[in-house]
């Protein structure tokens, strides 16, 4: 399981209403205590929010730990995150969580605490042996909360700024979103010969990944590789990735990564624009791309609309197969006011020549007798009077 647990049992239970102080009514907690104690199972799960007042209840009864399913994947989180922006991400989740849940318990946050009224815990306002340890715990998570905030606000300023540069640049920003194990990751590897963590698991990856990517006529772009999204997503868990999910809302093209082999595809697809419209990214235009047609009896190709332009990838990015054809939609989706035509250059004048090869922009070339090059190209054509003018060619 993608939290480390082994499942040892399952309940369902069919509620009109939850009930307030244990969630499930007394005969079915009753049979869950019989089944958890008979199991042995050392922590029961609930596949629903609980309140701070039914776990607290529930744990009483169960004489074991409660998860709900917030808990569940903040603990999944935190086991996922590597980089210290991830890890700044997940506690400042899960410290917003705890801050509901106080009953006690919370000591180890304390780092400031001295004597009663002494030291540097009176001087931060601590009062000692007069203040309640609720009132304490709420304190020491209160400060963290705004010390992690503080750090996250650096990160996004500076991802800001990233983006400011990579739009001065006029680098496209491309970002692959979708629902958790949907195949993000594999396919971010096959495309940029990339080594970012892929596994069959909720939440492989957590942190974002950007790598550089070569399009045909646009030339470099930006790839980037965000969490999973699910059912229900935390609100908590946006609000603390927001800095990463921005790169989502600023990004030119989402690649919406949809595992074709699930029988809930179209649910999952439901749920990711769900999430999208929250962080403000439901206006980002997307190109579906339904991914694992390995395990399928399906082909490779693009499917279009009415005028052309690509609405669909069918892949596998596990063989491979597919890849090109992802590349060329992606390329005519963010490409813009593509023009052919004739660029003559001077010998003298071989850096534009390797520049227009690398976009693969040249369809055709020749070279007259007096030694100019004669290129036939496929461009956008902002980006051919950007290369021209830096050249020293005068266009149009």
């Amino acid at each position: 399981m993608s939290a480390g647990l082994v499942p040892v049992g399952c309940a369902d239970v069919k509620l009109r209403t939850p009930d307030p102080r244990t969630f499930v009514g007394s005969g079915k907690l009753q049979e869950i205590v019989e089944r958890a104690d008979e199991l042995e199972a050392a922590i029961v799960i609930f596949d629903h929010d609980l309140t701070p007042a039914q776990e607290r209840n529930l744990e009483r009864v169960l004489a074991r730990r409660v998860l709900g399913r917030t808990g569940l994947i903040l603990d999944i989180f935190a086991a996922r995150a590597r980089t210290h922006e991830g890890k700044l991400q997940v506690e400042l989740a899960q410290l917003q969580h705890a801050a509901t849940r106080l009953v006690r318990g919370w000591t180890h946050l304390d780092r400031q605490r001295g004597g009663a009224g002494r030291g540097q815990g009176a001087a931060m306002g601590v009062t000692g042996a007069g203040e309640t340890q609720l009132e304490a715990d709420q304190r020491m998570i209160g400060t963290r909360i705004k010390r992690i905030n503080e750090r996250l606000a650096r990160v996004r300023r500076q991802r800001a700024q990233s983006r400011r540069a990579r739009k001065r640049a006029d680098v496209n920003t491309i970002s692959l979103v979708g629902y958790t194990n949907a195949g993000k990751s594999t396919l971010f590897n096959r495309v940029c010969e990339a080594d970012v963590h892929a596994a069959d698991q909720l939440f492989a990856t957590l942190d974002p990944t950007l790598r550089q990517l070569e399009l045909p006529v646009v030339g470099k772009a930006i790839l980037t590789d965000t969490v999973g999204f699910i059912r229900s997503l935390p609100h908590g868990l946006v609000d603390a990735f927001r800095a990463t999910l921005e790169e989502v809302k600023e990004a030119q093209l989402l690649l919406h990564i949809v595992d074709a082999s699930s029988p809930e595809k179209d649910y999952h697809i439901s749920q990711v624009d769900e999430v999208l419209a929250e962080i403000g990214a439901e206006c980002v235009p997307q190109l579906l791309v339904y991914n694992k047609i390995d395990l399928l009896d399906e082909r490779a190709r693009i499917d279009r609309d009415a005028e052309g332009m690509p609405t669909r990838v069918w892949l596998s990015a596990q063989t491979g197969e597919g890849i090109d054809l992802l590349i060329q939609a992606t390329s005519q989706l963010i490409s813009r006011d593509v023009i052919e035509t004739t660029v003559d250059i001077d010998p003298s004048q071989g850096q534009l020549r390797a520049e227009l090869f690398a976009l693969g922009a040249v369809v055709a070339e020749e070279t007259s007798e007096d030694g100019v090059i004669h290129m036939k190209v496929r461009i956008e054509e902002h980006r051919l009077r950007r290369l021209a003018g830096r050249a020293g060619i005068a266009f149009g």
